[in-house]
Parts: C-alpha cells; sequence; structure tokens
C-alpha cells in the first residue's frame, strides 16, 4: 500500500519523518520534549520545518474521521486545536501494516492540565481549570457539538490573565448536531463530572494536588459553573414593559461574561404588559474582537478585557476621552504595549506570550506601587518584573522536562479500565 498524506497544505518534509516505524520507536532526533498526556494511544511531538506537531497513532478511519471533525470545528471559530494532517498507507519496512496518524499543531503556551499541577501554583487551580472547562463546554453546545468524552486531559489550558481558558484537543468521540438536546447535554455533564473526579483522584495520589481540594466536591463544580452560565445565555426572562431597561442590562450581562448577541428574540403578552426576552444567537469573544478591531492583537478574552482596561486608563491619563477611540488605541499599543513586551530579553522571551506578560507586569506594578505608597512607572515595573521574577518562570512557549505520562495513576482505574464501558480520558495535545 503507498503512504497516502491527507493535508489541506501537506509540507514536503512530512516524508522526511520515519512513517515506516511505529510512532513509540521514533528517533529521539526527531521529537521535541513537550510534555504528554494520559493517553491510550502513542502520542508523540515532532519538529518539522520550524514548527512542532502533535502526532497521534490510530486507526486510518477514526483519524480521517477526527481530521474532519477538528477541521469543521476550526471553521466555527471554537477553541481547538488544528488539524495539519493524516498519514496512511503506512508499513514496515517487511511489509507489515502500520496504524494511521493524526497530526495536528502544537498549540503554543499550552499545557496538559497533569503539566500545570507539576508547577508551583495558586491553591485555587483545580477550580480555575474546571470554570475554562465549564466555558468551553458551553461554548461547543451552543453550536450543537455534543464531546461524548469531556475530561481535563481532553483540553490543553492556556494562561489568561490570571484564568484559564481552555482548547479541545480530542474529538474522536465528538458529534456534530443542528442542535443538542438537554439528554445529550446532561450526558456531556455527566461524563465531564465522572472523568473530571477521577483525574482529581490521581493528582491527590500523587501529591500534586492542593490540600483540601475534595476530588468529588471539586468536580460538581463542573455542572454548577455550566448551568449558570448556560441559563444566563440562553435563558428565557420576563418583566413589565415599564422595565424596558432590562433588555440593555441583559445584553450589557452577556458582554461582561465575554459574549455578544447576535440574535435576540423579544415578544409581550397580548395585553402589552408583559414582555419576555431570549438571547437566540450568541457569539463568545466580545472583548478579544474589539480589542482585535482597535490594536490588531489576537489574544484571550480574559487578556483582553485586561489590556482593554488599561487602554481606557491611558485614555484617561492622557485626557484623550473625546479623541478616535482608534487613534488612541494606535497610541497605546506603539508607546505602552509594545515597548513594554520587547523590554523582554530573548532568552526569557519564551516564558510567556505577550499578552499574558502584560498582564503580569500590570499585576507587578499593582504590589510595587502599594509597597512604595506612590504610583510606579510601568517602565520600572517591567525592568523589575524582568529581573526578580521572569527568570523563574517556565518556558511555556515549548514547556520541557515534564513528561506527564510517568505521573503516577491510581491502580483501581488500571485494573478496571478493561471492564469500564464508559470511555478512558484521553489526550492527543
Amino acid at each position: 500500500m503507498a503512504l497516502q498524506i491527507t493535508a489541506a497544505r501537506p509540507d514536503p518534509a512530512l516524508l522526511d519523518l520515519p512513517w515506516e516505524l511505529p510512532l513509540e520507536s521514533w528517533p529521539e532526533k526527531h521529537l521535541a520534549a513537550l510534555p504528554r498526556g494520559i493517553s491510550r494511544h502513542v502520542v508523540r511531538f515532532v519538529k518539522l520545518s520550524g514548527r512542532v506537531l502533535a502526532v497521534k497513532e490510530i486507526k486510518a478511519d477514526i483519524a480521517a474521521r477526527e481530521y474532519q471533525m477538528l477541521r469543521m470545528l476550526n471553521r466555527l471559530d471554537l477553541p481547538c486545536v488544528v488539524p495539519f494532517g493524516v498519514v496512511s498507507g503506512r508499513e514496515t519496512p517487511d511489509g507489515s501494516p502500520l496504524d494511521a496518524c493524526l497530526i495536528t499543531r502544537h498549540l503554543q503556551f499550552s499545557l496538559p492540565y497533569r503539566a500545570l499541577f507539576s508547577q508551583s501554583l495558586r491553591p485555587d487551580t483545580s477550580t480555575r481549570l474546571i470554570d475554562a472547562l465549564a466555558v468551553l463546554l458551553v461554548r461547543l453546545h451552543l453550536v450543537g457539538f455534543w464531546w461524548g468524552d469531556v475530561s481535563l486531559s481532553n483540553t490543553l489550558f492556556r494562561r489568561d490573565a490570571g484564568a484559564f481558558a481552555a482548547y479541545l484537543v480530542d474529538a474522536e468521540t465528538g458529534e456534530l448536531h443542528q442542535s443538542l438536546t438537554a439528554g445529550q447535554r446532561e450526558h456531556d455533564l455527566d461524563i465531564a463530572r465522572v472523568n473530571i473526579a477521577g483525574e482529581l483522584m490521581d493528582l491527590e495520589a500523587g501529591g500534586f494536588l492542593e490540600a483540601g481540594v475534595d476530588p468529588v466536591d471539586t468536580s460538581n463544580r463542573i455542572v454548577t459553573r455550566y448551568t449558570d452560565l448556560w441559563t444566563e445565555l440562553t435563558g428565557l426572562e420576563r418583566f413589565e414593559s415599564g422595565d424596558r431597561w432590562r433588555v440593555d442590562e441583559r445584553i450589557r450581562r452577556l458582554n461582561e461574561l465575554g459574549f455578544d448577541v447576535d440574535e435576540l428574540a423579544i415578544s409581550t403578552d397580548i395585553g402589552g404588559t408583559t414582555i419576555q426576552i431570549q438571547p437566540k444567537v450568541v457569539d463568545a469573544g466580545h472583548h478579544s474582537r474589539r480589542l482585535l478591531r482597535l490594536t490588531g492583537l489576537d489574544v484571550e478574552e480574559n487578556q483582553a478585557r485586561r489590556l482593554l482596561n488599561d487602554l481606557d486608563s491611558y485614555r484617561a491619563d492622557t485626557d484623550r476621552q473625546n479623541d478616535d477611540e482608534e487613534i488612541v488605541a494606535h497610541d497605546w499599543l506603539s508607546k505602552i504595549y509594545e515597548p513594554i513586551t520587547r523590554t523582554v530579553p530573548r532568552d526569557l522571551a519564551g516564558k510567556l506570550e505577550p499578552a499574558e506578560l502584560f498582564h503580569e507586569v500590570l499585576e507587578h506594578r499593582w504590589y510595587l506601587s502599594e509597597r512604595a505608597g506612590r504610583d510606579i512607572p510601568i517602565e520600572d515595573a517591567i525592568r523589575d518584573y524582568v529581573s526578580t521574577v521572569l527568570p523563574s518562570k517556565p518556558d511555556e512557549a515549548t514547556v520541557v522536562g515534564v513528561d506527564t505520562v510517568e505521573m503516577p495513576v491510581l491502580a483501581m482505574f488500571e485494573d478496571t479500565a478493561d471492564d469500564d464501558p464508559r470511555p478512558a480520558p484521553r489526550h492527543q495535545a
């Protein structure tokens, strides 16, 4: 059988990789040392033409289906890894068939949850990860995507101005529908709750979970967070006709949550005394779209919110509230944001992505000002941050030295894995 490569933009360098070898036997010279999650499949990161790709060895039909599903999710502008291609028709030199490989682009500055817990993190890390996963699940459900294997393991996380942003990395079991029933959504939530409890128990057994955290109670949080957000985004609201201001209030609440309202259904009763409203089409990314329009910066939602707040402060400090917003934004970008982010030495540039760095510098400036009892210029804050804080942070552009596959897993799950009909958490990265 001839080697077959399916890709939207195939790279000829793919032909240089040792496809005739099982993925687990690939030479080190082709591999990138990045953290891997627990997986029922063999997963490796490879270096190719200046980029890092994730390669997962699976059956050809599953690889083709997941590749197409990830392409559809990307077209819908959902947070997930970008598919690169599928390689099938693989054979060993003696003619023995090998499984196909699904290739995706590595998401820079992202980490699997186990690698995050191997670092020194804030005590509320587990709840912040679950909050991010709840937002991701709501976004997927809004477009009719049933995941079927929701877990921390099947998600990558990027820092987002003190919070996390979650990205789907495994769509093997996913299904895309016109819309989801309540039963389908509840099924996904139930899968999430069970999987997350098991993953947190794994961390607890290895001594990586923060003290005092109950894995089961924490896993139940995703149901609460999901339900609250889903209700706010889709729930029906009734009020008296004299309270029309509540229409604008509902839209502002959704904007604060990071969603734009593209379609809002408004109706009245027969007498016109009662009005009911219900969002019909909501779109995530309210703040990031505004920042992109003003500055060209494409960042996470909470990062955008923080940068926009600093832009508003700059506008007030320079007494330019009446100037054109786009002109002020251009000046802020060239005089504040870019000089600050460019201050970082080249050898430290991989520690944090620029928007997250800027957020941390603003936090550092606040601490310095509080300690000094006066306002500290941001230029002084970045110099102090680069010399005292940044060098001790891990390099998150391409994190090395943490092989999360070797972290302990509870024996109870290992012993029953073959008998458990529930899909086990997988991580493709």
